[in-house]
């Protein structure tokens, strides 16, 4: 292929991720001077509306940032506004919140298989063009996604920012006569779920790696979800507490979403890879079995392949809520009594993208008076850059429509939610 000088490729909206932005890329001859993600949606403000409110209403307030995720931002919330206040929740509690948990993931994770990312590598410009061919695939995936959000309407009181949860645990808590019919649901998705590893075991993957620092959540003895340690492949380890000394977040011009690099370390990812990388020996036998199958090994470093570890994650994700259910019995209080303290608390949960940490300054008498939200969307917005930069440097020969869907693709990888992490995809290739 001939370069052309001043060449520009323009794709005004990115398709099935949530958010908008734009890309450009900068090509000098065979070399790619600049990739940047230009993130111009508005600021949220949802940390400056945090203060002045009271500490039981972060939970409410923060499930509103995502349709997708809000669990993940409540049980944060909930974390770190119980460790300002030196509140632990009863385990029958606890085990509610991993079943809730264990419900988005599975709602979020096949949303993203099905209906976004697998059109890629079939050759489908969208789901729906996929459903009229491959029917039964998509109708697969909706009733695998229904299985996790019948899990969050149950625990949660509706599917979509559920009204349920509350700092110290729930308003109401199911009993086992009400959890037994979803049982019987979940057990027949899990071997949809099984279905699904070994699909997308199958597609063809690109030959890409990377190697920045993967950090995840990490609990031995079990697969990190709500609680853990945050530990990096770099042998790095910290708690929450720790966070802020660990992950420093900078302001770039062509953002609105702060980019996010570990002290000293440089650019990190997170997400669903990472998680895997970092706990995969503690998946249930059942999820341990499929991920081999599925040829994932000890580690996944392919971002292409993180399609197939969100599959085995819905497996996992699938297999624990019936071991919660099977083991539930209903706590003596649906809820511990919260009361507020002058102190500052953390609180770190996995996000079906990756970890997300909230922090939160207190009054005695129970106002905020400082908020910080780090999104995982924001944490992997310079590891998508430098992917982008190596990829597209590859791929110089490749005809501006090429490119751009095989570009797009490549940041599908990583499921950015970018209205999270505040939004994405006008694409434009400079070259001179």
């Amino acid at each position: 292929m001939t370069h052309r000088a001043d060449r520009i490729l323009d794709v005004r909206s990115l398709a099935r991720v949530e958010g908008e932005g734009a890309m450009h890329v900068s090509v000098r001859g065979d070399t790619v001077e600049e990739v940047r993600l230009d993130i111009y949606e508005p600021p949220r403000f949802f940390e400056a509306l945090l203060r002045g409110r009271r500490h039981t209403e972060p939970p409410d307030i923060t499930a509103r940032i995502c349709g997708i995720c809000p669990v993940a931002y409540q049980m944060s919330a909930c974390a770190a506004i119980e460790d300002a206040c030196g509140v632990t929740v009863a385990p029958a509690v606890a085990d509610l919140r991993r079943l809730l948990y264990c419900g988005e993931w599975i709602e979020s994770h096949t949303l993203h298989i099905y209906l976004l990312h697998a059109p890629d590598f079939l050759g489908y410009p969208s789901a729906l063009e996929l459903a009229k061919d491959r029917r039964d695939l998509v109708e697969r995936g909706l009733a695998v996604k229904k299985a996790g959000n019948d899990i969050v309407e149950i625990l949660g009181g509706r599917a979509i920012h559920p009204i349920n949860v509350r700092v110290g645990g729930f308003y109401r808590t199911p009993s086992p006569p009400e959890l037994a019919p979803l049982r019987a649901r979940l057990r027949i998705a899990l071997d949809q779920a099984l279905e699904t590893v070994r699909w997308v075991a199958g597609f063809e993957f690109p030959d890409f790696d990377h190697d920045h620092e993967l950090l995840a959540l990490v609990e031995p003895g079990r697969y990190a979800i709500e609680s853990g340690t945050v530990a990096t492949t770099g042998g790095l380890t910290f708690t929450p507490r720790q966070f802020e000394e660990h992950v420093i977040e900078e302001q770039v011009p062509h953002s609105t979403a702060l980019h996010a690099r570990l002290a000293g370390r440089g650019t990190y990812a997170v997400g669903p890879a990472a998680r895997y990388t970092l706990n995969q020996r503690w998946l249930s036998p059942l999820a341990r079995q499929a991920a081999d199958a599925a040829g994932l090994g000890a580690d996944c470093r392919n971002p292409y392949r993180s399609i197939v570890v969100r599959a085995v994650e819905v497996v996992y994700a699938l297999d624990e809520a019936i071991r919660l259910i099977d083991r539930y019995e209903p706590p003596a209080r649906p809820f511990v009594a919260v009361p507020p303290r002058a102190a500052v608390g953390y609180g770190a949960t996995e996000a079906p993208r990756g970890i997300l940490f909230h922090r939160y300054g207190l009054t005695a008498d129970g106002l905020i008076t400082s908020a910080r939200i780090v999104p995982p969307t924001s944490q992997n917005q310079a590891s998508i850059e430098d992917d982008l930069r190596r990829f597209v440097g590859g791929r110089l020969g490749l005809d501006d429509e090429r490119l751009t869907w095989q570009c797009e693709q490549a940041i599908r990888n990583y499921d950015p939610c970018i209205s999270c992490s505040t939004h994405f995809l006008e694409l434009t290739v400079e070259r001179r």
